[in-house]
Order: structure tokens, then C-alpha cells, then sequence
């Protein structure tokens, strides 16, 4: 592929990852006046993101492999039309049960276009002085998309409607589409790619099993019964998916994938942060919205120096020093940075305290992600063979969404028992109700705030123990692939 043609190729593919990043944000902003408007209860409103992560997470090894087998940019297409119908059926829900449907079928078509979108990038950017400033234009237009996406979803939400959160993403999908046929190669497909659908459905049911767990324990208690059986279950599954991709004709999750070291500190790394990291935006949105009386558009520009961290760390600190230094000498410095902007947000109170506690935070928190999520980014997807570039970039991708399920519903569920007890433990008379579940929602978003920090603490300590790299792997160039019938489209 050209010079030219390559960076152009670049644009598409982040514009479609844009477009799953503005997603998750303007959600965010969104959730609030959803869970007005449908009535949803403070335990159940977690599976608007949950719905949409498990999918996302459980399927996007299957994905990966129907990309292998299909080609990169038919799948990549696919995915972007199956997202913006999806999307268009969420803005339309007229319950909380069509909401979380909708959340779900977003998520399958996010699994079928995901891998497909970093396969692609991978495979088009080989060289390493070209790929380091792909990954770093990559990470800086996602997080130009979280900004936008706060910002839309704040605009969207208090002049429009909440549900204009979602129809946005239909505009998005057919450019994307559009310049999809124009300038993407086929990606290549390969005669021995095969879906493995039994690995599929036990790793599934397993992160399905998990999360549903995790989310009733806040109704009955970690002791009860059907909690513990899903929990259990959840593990069982899980387990007997692991032993069946060593048994697997063609698995979803190949050993040359797992293998690597470094690979593996990378998804370790992520799963950690990500279980750590979701819930977080979830409490601050409600903090900010239902503590502070922020409007939609305010909580939007409240997190906008998030996102100023993030392109930081992304472009001027991952991306300059990819490929000088070991990779967990960025990782761990980020984690740690992030962590301590999590311990100053966890000691807020019902008091406005966001030039001193938010503000800091979020500028640390963004410029310590940046850093460590970028050289992670790449980190997974180095010396990876083309035919497995999909399995690689869906593993990450599931990493990072099965680390989002399971830390919103963990974290969401420490909140809301932690939110009840205190309001029950401080009730009295001519208590002042309001006050006291201001008081109680922030006193639960503060504790779920420091298990979140713990998480991020434990994916620095694995980076520094499991990435030891003296420097970036190179990448594997790139075989001939079976030509496909649908390179001749466009």
C-alpha cells in the first residue's frame, strides 16, 4: 500500500474506533437521564454498560477468527453497519429491557469490528519507525474522541434528548463505511481459519456467569447462594474453556498468542487497569450530576482534562519513547501516576471539590493511562503472525472489555451496598434525607474509588514483574494472504 494511501487507511480505521470510544463516553453522559426516563433501579443501571462490554468482550475472540476468515475489511464493514442499526435501536428503547438489548447487539457487532479495525492497522503499518507513529496518531484521535464524545453526549443530552446519544453513531458508521471501500485492502483471509463456536459459547457463558454475579450481589448479600453458584460457575466455565482452546482444532485463543511474555503482561496488564478503571467514570458522571448538580454539558467539560492527559501520555511520552526505552519503564510509572490520581479523587466529599481533588486527578489519571495504555496497545499486538494478527487483537480487545464488565459490576455493586449501609447506619430522626444520600452515594463512590486504585496497583506490580523486555518486540512482516472476492470492491 502507498505511503499516502496508508495514513489515509489510518483515518478510517480510527474513525471507527472513534466512533466505539464516543460510545462508551457520551453513554456515560447519557446514563443518568436514561435511568430517569426508564426507570431503572440504582442496582440494575450497571448493565447499560455491562450489556454492551460482556457482548463486546465475550465475543470478540469469535470475532477476531470471523475476520480471519472472512477478510479484515468485511468484517470491518459488517461490524460498522451492525453497530449504527444497533445504535438506532437503542435511541429508540422504549424500556430498560430494549436499552440492554440494544447495549448487547452493539456489542456483537463491536466485537466483529474491533479486532478487524487493529488487525488492520497492524498488518498496513509494519515498520517499526512508522508503526510507533501510527499507534500514537491512533491513540491521540481516540482520545480526541473521548473529548468529543463528552462534550456531544453533555450537548446532545440537555438541548436534545439522551437517545440522541446513540442515533450519532449512525452518521459516524456510513463515512466510515464509505472509506472503508475506497481505501482499505481486503486484509487478507486464510483458508485454515475456522470458528471455533463451543470456545466461543464457554467463554461466554463463564464471563456472562461472572458479571451476573458480581451484579446481585448487591441485592442478596456475597454470601447468598445463586451468588456464589454463578461465581462458581463462572470459574468452572471458564476453566473448561481454557482447557478446550489445547484441544481445539482451530481455538480462538491460539498458544502462538499466549505465549509471548510480553503479550501476556500486556493482557494481564489491561484486564487489571480496565477492571479498575470503568466503574471510576461511572461514579464521577454520577458525582458530578446528582452530588454537585452538574448539568449534562458541565459533566462533559468536567472531564475534558482526562482526555487532555491522555493525548499527552499517548503522543508526547508513549509514542517519542516506544522504541527507546523498556517498555514497563513507561507502564509502570503510568500505572503508578494513575493510581495516586485515584487516591486523591476517592477523598472527596459532598462539598464541591473539583479544582482541588478532581482536576488534579483527572489530569494524572489521563496523562498516566496515556502513557501505559499505549505502550500496552502495542506491546499486544508486536511479533505476532499475520494469519493470528485477529486472535491477537481480539485478545486484547477481550482483556480490556472483560476487564470493564467484571470492574462495573464489582465496583458498582461495592458502591451501592457500601451507599445502603451508611444511609441505614446514620438515619435518625429529623435526619435530613437529601443530605444523607448525598453523603452516602459519595461515602460508597469513595471506597468503590480505593478497591479501584488496588486494581491499578496490581497491574503495575504484574507489569514490572511479567514485561521484561529490553525494548519493543519488532513486528513480523507480512505473508501473502489467500486474495479474497471482496478486494475487488471499491
Amino acid at each position: 500500500m502507498a505511503a499516502n494511501r496508508r495514513w489515509w487507511a489510518l483515518v478510517v480505521i480510527a474513525l471507527a474506533q472513534l466512533m466505539v470510544v464516543l460510545d462508551m463516553t457520551i453513554v456515560n453522559i447519557a446514563l443518568p437521564s436514561a435511568q430517569t426516563a426508564l426507570h431503572m433501579s440504582d442496582g440494575n443501571r450497571q448493565w447499560v454498560i455491562t450489556a454492551y462490554t460482556l457482548a463486546f468482550g465475550g465475543l470478540l475472540l469469535l470475532g477476531g477468527r470471523i475476520a480471519d476468515l472472512a477478510g479484515r475489511r468485511l468484517a470491518f464493514m459488517t461490524g460498522l453497519l451492525g453497530f449504527a442499526a444497533a445504535s438506532a435501536l437503542g435511541g429508540a428503547a422504549t424500556g430498560s429491557g430494549m436499552l440492554f438489548g440494544a447495549r448487547a447487539l452493539q456489542g456483537v457487532f463491536a466485537a466483529l469490528l474491533a479486532p478487524a479495525a487493529l488487525s488492520l492497522l497492524t498488518t498496513t503499518f509494519t515498520d517499526p519507525r512508522e508503526r510507533g507513529k501510527a499507534f500514537g496518531v491512533f491513540g491521540a484521535i481516540v482520545g480526541a474522541g473521548a473529548a468529543l464524545g463528552l462534550l456531544a453526549g453533555g450537548l446532545l443530552t440537555q438541548y436534545l434528548d439522551w437517545r440522541w446519544c446513540l442515533y450519532v453513531n449512525v452518521p459516524i458508521a456510513l463515512v466510515a463505511c464509505a472509506g472503508a471501500l475506497v481505501l482499505l485492502d481486503g486484509g487478507g483471509r486464510y483458508e485454515d481459519a475456522r470458528l471455533d463456536v463451543p470456545g466461543a459459547l464457554l467463554g461466554s457463558a463463564g464471563m456472562l456467569s461472572l458479571v451476573y454475579g458480581f451484579s446481585e450481589a448487591e441485592s442478596r448479600s456475597w454470601g447468598d447462594g445463586r451468588v456464589l453458584g454463578l461465581l462458581a460457575a463462572g470459574v468452572v466455565l471458564l476453566g473448561l474453556f481454557a482447557l478446550w482452546q489445547t484441544r481445539a482444532r482451530v481455538p480462538l485463543l491460539p498458544v502462538s498468542v499466549v505465549k509471548d511474555r510480553q503479550r501476556i503482561g500486556a493482557f494481564l496488564t489491561i484486564l487489571m487497569v480496565t477492571i479498575g478503571m470503568f466503574g471510576v467514570f461511572l461514579f464521577l458522571t454520577y458525582y458530578f450530576q446528582r452530588v454537585l448538580g452538574y448539568s449534562p454539558l458541565r459533566t462533559g467539560l468536567a472531564y475534558l482534562p482526562i482526555t487532555v492527559g491522555m493525548i499527552t501520555g499517548s503522543t508526547q511520552v508513549a509514542a517519542r519513547l516506544l522504541n527507546r526505552v523498556p517498555p514497563r519503564v513507561l507502564i509502570v510509572p503510568g500505572l503508578l501516576l494513575a493510581a495516586g490520581a485515584l487516591a486523591v479523587v476517592a477523598q472527596v466529599g459532598v462539598e464541591p471539590a473539583y479544582a482541588s481533588h478532581v482536576l488534579p486527578g483527572m489530569l494524572m489519571l489521563g496523562l498516566g493511562m496515556g502513557t501505559a495504555m499505549m505502550t500496552c496497545v502495542s506491546l499486544a499486538t508486536s511479533r505476532v503472525a499475520p494469519r493470528d494478527a485477529g486472535a491477537a487483537s481480539a485478545t486484547f480487545n477481550t482483556a480490556q472489555q472483560v476487564g470493564g464488565s467484571i470492574g462495573t459490576a464489582l465496583l458498582n455493586t461495592i458502591a451501592a451496598s457500601v451507599t445502603t449501609r451508611y444511609a441505614a447506619a446514620h438515619a435518625g430522626p429529623g435526619t435530613d434525607r437529601r443530605a444523607l444520600a448525598s453523603r452516602a452515594a459519595v461515602h460508597g463512590f469513595n471506597v468503590a474509588t480505593w478497591w479501584a486504585m488496588g486494581a491499578l496497583l496490581l497491574a503495575a506490580l504484574i507489569a514490572a514483574i511479567v514485561v521484561d523486555a529490553d525494548r519493543m518486540p519488532a513486528s513480523q512482516g507480512r505473508p501473502a494472504p489467500v486474495p479474497e472476492p471482496a478486494d475487488t470492491v471499491g
